[in-house]
């Protein structure tokens, strides 16, 4: 009886390490996630003024290219989706239309 007691022993002993260091990687992999999580977060934030230069870059180029497309209406070119890129022989209403509207 003595053998069979101490082995039941030995292997209540084993199953408590063995818990005990499941529980330690349990709350180590919680950690891992809570950090994963928030570096996700900080990856997809973008700062207000990041937000503030992007918004002026982007007006910047829509100013740029409307008046790259007048430049072209002015030397004789078409800038309407109709005859895009083609030689004007007079004004065209739906150029006319698509630069000015805002």
């Amino acid at each position: 009886m003595g053998q069979l007691h101490q082995a039941i022993t030995e292997v209540e002993e084993n199953l408590s390490r063995l818990l005990n260091e499941v529980k330690s990687l349990r709350q180590y992999i919680e950690y891992l996630e809570d950090e994963n999580i928030n570096l996700k977060r900080q990856l997809c934030a973008v700062s207000e003024a990041d937000i503030n230069r992007i918004q002026k870059n982007a007006s910047k180029i829509q100013k740029e290219a409307h008046e790259n497309l007048e430049k072209l209406y002015e030397q004789g070119f078409h800038v309407c989706h109709i005859y895009f890129g083609e030689q004007m022989e007079s004004n065209c209403l739906f150029c006319n239309a698509f630069l000015r509207k805002d």
